[in-house]
C-alpha cells in the first residue's frame, strides 16, 4: 500500500489561499474567482476567529511540511519563510483584538464590501445576477462588523475619534450621494441590465439601508463612546502594526532618524529645482504653489483619466526590452477614476489571476476637473508603470513558478510600496524626469513619504523633534503638529493633507514601508551590483527581483542581494 507523499511548503501555502477564499469572498474576487462573486464574508467575531483558527492550522501544517525532503531547496524555503512571517504577524494582529477597532478613512470591513463591487465582474446578465445576491448579504456583513465594533466598546478597545468621525461622515455619503437619498450602491446597481432591474433595485436599496443604520449607530452611540479617546495608538500597539505591514521588527527610533536625514536631503534638492521655476521663491513649496496655478495641467476627468492612459502605455513602450521583458497580458493597464466617498491617495487594484480583469490605476478626483501635471507624472510611475503594476501584474504572471499565495495574498505592505517608490526614482535615474515641473514634483512626492516616516513614528510614539529641525524643535508630536508640518512640507490640498493625517490615525506603520521599503530595495541592487561587478545586468536583475514574489523586508534584502 502506498503512502501518501506529505505536501512541501507551496503546496501548504496554496491550500491555505483555497480555504481562506472559502471564508473571505472578497479576496477570491480579488484573484478572479466567479464562485465568490455573490457572497461577502462573516466580519463578526465569529468569522475573524474562523480566519485565525485557520492561521494556526496552516501553520502546524507548515510545521510538517519543513521536515519534508526538498523543503530545504530555495523556492521552498522563501515560501515559507514568508508564510510563516505573515501567518504570524497576522495572528498578533487578531490576538491583539485589533479587528474589534478597525475604523478609519479607509481599509476597513467597510471599505472592503463597497470597493469589492468595483472589481466584481458585469459583463453578462449572470453577472450582474451574482451581483445582486452578493448586494442582498450586504446588510449581514455590515451587522457583523457592527456586531465587533460592539465587542470592542464592551472591552473598552477604542479606535481613534478623529477617524471615527471621518468614518461616520463618509458613511453619510455613501448611503447619499447625490443629497437626493440616492445611495452609492444605487448608482452602482444602475448599470445593470434592464431584465435585472427590479432585483438589484432591490438589493441596492437594502445595501444603501444597511450603510444608513451603520451610519446611524456610528454616530449615535460607537462615537459618543469613544470621545476623549486617544487619536494614537502607543509603541506597542505601533510596533505589532508595524510587523503587520513590513514584515520586520523595525528599530522604530532609528527609522525615525532615517526619516529626517532623507528630509534634509530632499530639501536641498527641492530648492535647486524650485530656483528653476520662479527663482527667488524663497520655498520650494512657493515654486509648487505657483504651478499649481500657472504650471501645465489636464483639463476634464474623463481627459485626466485619458491621460494618464497614455503616460503609462508610453512608459511600457519606453521601458519594454530596454530596462525590463514584459509579457504580453502584463503589459495591458487600464486608467480609472476612483468612486466617490473613499480617502485622497490614488490606488492601484492587480489583475485576476487569468487577467481576465487587467491590473487598474484609480484616481480620486476629490471634486477636481483641473489636474496639474507635475502632481500626476511621478505619482502614475508608482501606481501603474513601472510602479505597483509591474510588480504585482509580474506576481500573477509567474505564479505557476512560485505559490498562488505569494503572487497574491501573501503580499508585505513594505514591499510592494517600496517597490512603487524604487520605480520613481528609477524613472528619474533613466532621465525620464528632466523637466523642472516633473522633477520638483517627484521630489515632493518623495518628500511627502518622508514626511510620513517623520510624523507616523513621531505622532504615534510622541517622540521629540529634533534639535535640527526648522519645524518647533524639541516640542513633542502631536496629530495637531503632525498636520501643520505635513502640510507645510507638501504641495498637496488642504484635505488631501487632512485625509492622509486621519490614514496614519487609521493604519499606523503602514505609511513607513514606502521609504523604508525603498531603501531595502535600493540596497538589495546595490549589493547585487557589488557582487557581480560588470556582469550586473539591471534589467535581468528587475526582472528576477520582480519574480520571486512577496517578502518581508527582513528577508527582501538578503534575497535581492544574491540576484
Amino acid at each position: 500500500m502506498s503512502q501518501t507523499k506529505s505536501p512541501l511548503p507551496r503546496e501548504v501555502a496554496d491550500t491555505y489561499v483555497d480555504e481562506l477564499i472559502a471564508l473571505d469572498p472578497i479576496t477570491g474576487t480579488y484573484l478572479g474567482v466567479k464562485e465568490s462573486s455573490s457572497r461577502l464574508p462573516d466580519i463578526s467575531p465569529a468569522g475573524q476567529e474562523a480566519i485565525a483558527r485557520l492561521h494556526r492550522s496552516t501553520l502546524a501544517r507548515l510545521d510538517e511540511a519543513e521536515r519534508q525532503p526538498g523543503a530545504d531547496s530555495d523556492i521552498e524555503r522563501r515560501c515559507a519563510r514568508l508564510l510563516r512571517e505573515r501567518l504570524g504577524a497576522e495572528l498578533a494582529v487578531h490576538e491583539a483584538d485589533e479587528g474589534l477597532r478597525s475604523v478609519g478613512n479607509m481599509a476597513t470591513p467597510a471599505h472592503s464590501v463597497r470597493n469589492i463591487f468595483t472589481v466584481t465582474p458585469t459583463q453578462t446578465d449572470e453577472d450582474w445576477a451574482q451581483i445582486a445576491e452578493r448586494l442582498r448579504a450586504v446588510p449581514a456583513a455590515l451587522a457583523g462588523y457592527r456586531e465587533s465594533l460592539a465587542l470592542g466598546l464592551e472591552r473598552k478597545l477604542y479606535a481613534s475619534p478623529r477617524p471615527t468621525a471621518t468614518f461616520v461622515d463618509q458613511l453619510a455619503e455613501w448611503a447619499d450621494t447625490d443629497g437626493q437619498g440616492r445611495g452609492w450602491f444605487e448608482d452602482f446597481a444602475a448599470a445593470g441590465p434592464e431584465s435585472l432591474r427590479t432585483e438589484l433595485d432591490d438589493a441596492a436599496r437594502g445595501a444603501t439601508a444597511a450603510v444608513a443604520e451603520l451610519r446611524d449607530w456610528m454616530r449615535d452611540v460607537y462615537a459618543p463612546t469613544i470621545e476623549g479617546a486617544p487619536n494614537t495608538v502607543g509603541r506597542e500597539r505601533y510596533a505589532r502594526w508595524s510587523r503587520y505591514f513590513n514584515g520586520t521588527d523595525l528599530d522604530l527610533d532609528e527609522a525615525y532618524a532615517y526619516g529626517w536625514a532623507e528630509y534634509h536631503r530632499l530639501l536641498a534638492e527641492m530648492k535647486q529645482e524650485a530656483e528653476k521655476i520662479l527663482p527667488g521663491a524663497g520655498t520650494p513649496w512657493v515654486a509648487l504653489a505657483h504651478l499649481d496655478e500657472h504650471g501645465r495641467h489636464i483639463e476634464g476627468v474623463d481627459e485626466v483619466r485619458d491621460w494618464l492612459q497614455g503616460l503609462m502605455d508610453q512608459a511600457i513602450e519606453k521601458l519594454d526590452g530596454t530596462h525590463f521583458e514584459l509579457a504580453e497580458r502584463v503589459r495591458k493597464v487600464e486608467s480609472r477614476i476612483a468612486p466617490p466617498g473613499g480617502a485622497a491617495a490614488p490606488y492601484y487594484t492587480p489583475p485576476s489571476e487569468d487577467f481576465s480583469r487587467p491590473g487598474r490605476t484609480w484616481l480620486p478626483t476629490m471634486g477636481q476637473t483641473r489636474f496639474p501635471v507635475y502632481d500626476l507624472v511621478s505619482t502614475w510611475y508608482h501606481e501603474g508603470v513601472p510602479g505597483h503594476h509591474l510588480q504585482l501584474a509580474q506576481w500573477v504572471h509567474v505564479a505557476g513558478d512560485l505559490s498562488r499565495y505569494q503572487a497574491s495574498v501573501g503580499m508585505v505592505s513594505a514591499n510592494a510600496e517600496g517597490w512603487a517608490l524604487y520605480a520613481e526614482r528609477l524613472m528619474d535615474e533613466l532621465g525620464f524626469l528632466t523637466d523642472a515641473e516633473q522633477r520638483l514634483g517627484y521630489l515632493d512626492a518623495q518628500m511627502m513619504r518622508a514626511a510620513r516616516v517623520i510624523v507616523d513614528i513621531g505622532m504615534h510614539l510622541e517622540l521629540e523633534i529634533p534639535a535640527d529641525s526648522p519645524f518647533h524643535p524639541g516640542e513633542r508630536w502631536t496629530p495637531e503638529l503632525a498636520q501643520e508640518f505635513f502640510g507645510a512640507h507638501s504641495s498637496r490640498p488642504a484635505d488631501f493633507v487632512e485625509s492622509e493625517l486621519t490614514r496614519y490615525l487609521t493604519i499606523p506603520g503602514q505609511a513607513i514601508g514606502y521609504k523604508l521599503g525603498e531603501r531595502a530595495w535600493l540596497l538589495g541592487r546595490e549589493n547585487a551590483r557589488s557582487r557581480r561587478g560588470d556582469a550586473f545586468d539591471l534589467k535581468a536583475w528587475h526582472m528576477a527581483a520582480l519574480s520571486q514574489g512577496s517578502l518581508g523586508l527582513d528577508d527582501l534584502v538578503d534575497e535581492l542581494s544574491q540576484l
